[in-house]
């Protein structure tokens, strides 16, 4: 075989391929990645992470993170077919539009056992609205 072809169109995260010790996913808009429904920030210990934004609008959210206590966020509105890259060890989530649809590049073996988690209260939702409403309201 010469070549394959991937696609996805269903709400949600799925990996598309993968080749070695890195894969290629898309995630798509799910209620999970409103603004008002985040419940987390994570940070992956062996891989940096890229997004891509192919679709619609998504904002990345950093977290500053001191002995596993926020300090404090910065959001970042993606651009359209610009590669952005996570440094692996940066906390961070992200919010999409209902139309969103966004590449992701990362190590294969990513998971919940290489990755940290800080769950978020509501006083950082309010925190992040108040302070990024055109950024993270779609």
């Amino acid at each position: 075989m010469k070549y394959e072809i991937f696609s996805f169109n269903d709400p949600g995260y799925k990996t598309l391929m993968s080749y070695q010790s890195w894969r290629v996913a898309i995630l798509n808009f799910i209620d999970e990645l409103l603004v008002d429904n985040l419940s987390y920030v994570e940070s992956h210990s062996k891989t940096d992470e890229v997004f891509v934004l192919l679709e619609g609008e998504a904002s990345l959210i950093f977290a500053d993170v001191e002995a596993n206590v926020i300090q404090s966020f910065e959001v970042l509105k993606l651009e359209k077919h610009k590669v952005y890259n996570i440094k692996k060890g940066i906390y961070h989530t992200h919010v999409l539009s209902k139309n969103c649809k966004l590449l992701i590049v990362e190590e294969e073996d990513t998971s919940d056992e290489n990755s940290i988690r800080i769950y978020l209260e509501k006083e950082h939702i309010e925190e992040i609205k108040e302070n990024n409403y055109e950024k993270v309201n779609f």
